[in-house]
């Protein structure tokens, strides 16, 4: 079964037998050297019931993924991001905040790419993915507590409220994971930092306000920040889908490990912007 969500397109699910991509049944499914050609009671040719496999057979290498492998990795990602949160908010002092987070924003972005391009999300790639990412947002939660103090506790808060809301909608059947609507969902996350590259780019040659999307006197920075929250829970309901899909068909147990990837980039895309939106009700400018 195609995962809606173009994060995961082209990656795990092309894991299968032979290396088929989706065109290929899924998991279990005819196809495999299981299909029922005799009617009831008449496997086909090669199959062997438990307790009767050929001589010379082996077991698959790996397993299908499970629900519990998701949540276990999911928490092992976002616990790994967060102890490094910590020790970047506890160890770099101010005067190296700026080169440290360069640093960390370069080699998370490479990694990203590795793991998005190359195909390759497994334990040590994500593991390593969250721990430098965790560099960077205990950087800027640093930063923003220290101008706004409570803000990263309310961010947090916010946070978890809006993966609980998500998780209930999605649940619920409140909105329908389509096709149509992954697309959508990517022309908005593209839209969006599209129009923080060219507000970077205005603020880096001049411009104080640049399109206004940053700046907390524009009620316009108010409604972006809160178009990219509803963005980022557009995402994880995409995560929530690929994980139902890729349970359902059987998908290989490390694909657990790119669930886990998409579920931390979209919290973390959520808490950002909520420290974001929050911070501008303090009544100053970061």
């Amino acid at each position: 079964m195609e995962s809606r969500n173009p994060a995961f397109r082209g990656n795990a699910f092309e894991q299968r037998a032979g290396g088929a991509g989706y065109g290929a049944p899924a998991y279990g499914s005819p196809g495999y050297g299981t299909q029922h050609q005799g009617g009831a009671g008449h496997p086909a040719p090669g199959y062997a019931p438990p307790g009767y496999a050929p001589p010379g057979y082996a077991p698959p290498d790996t397993r299908p993924m499970t629900m519990d492998d998701v949540v276990v990795r999911g928490f092992m990602t976002l616990v790994t991001l967060v102890l490094t949160a910590a020790a970047a908010w506890v160890l770099v002092p101010p005067g190296l905040a700026i080169p440290v987070l360069v640093v960390a924003l370069i080699a998370q972005i490479g990694i990203w790419a590795f793991i998005t391009f190359g195909r390759k999300a497994n334990a040590p790639m994500v593991l390593t993915f969250a721990a430098v990412y965790g560099v960077v947002v205990g950087i800027i939660s640093h930063t923003y507590n220290d101008l706004f103090h409570g803000v990263v506790f309310q961010a947090v808060i916010g946070t978890a409220l809006a993966f609980a809301a998500t998780l209930a909608v999605y649940a619920l059947r409140i909105v329908r994971v389509t096709p149509k609507f992954a697309k959508f969902t990517m022309a908005a996350a593209v839209a969006l930092i599209s129009l923080m590259i060219i507000n970077l780019l205005m603020n880096a040659f001049g411009s104080d306000e640049g399109l206004g999307i940053r700046d907390p006197g524009n009620p316009l920075a108010y409604v972006f920040s809160v178009v990219a929250i509803l963005v980022g829970c557009f995402f994880l309901l995409l995560d929530f889908d690929s994980i139902e899909q890729g349970v359902r068909s059987g998908a290989p147990e490390k694909f657990a490990w790119y669930c886990a990837f998409g579920l931390v980039l979209a919290l973390v895309w959520i808490y950002l912007e909520m420290l974001r939106l929050l911070s501008y009700f303090y009544g100053g400018r970061d």
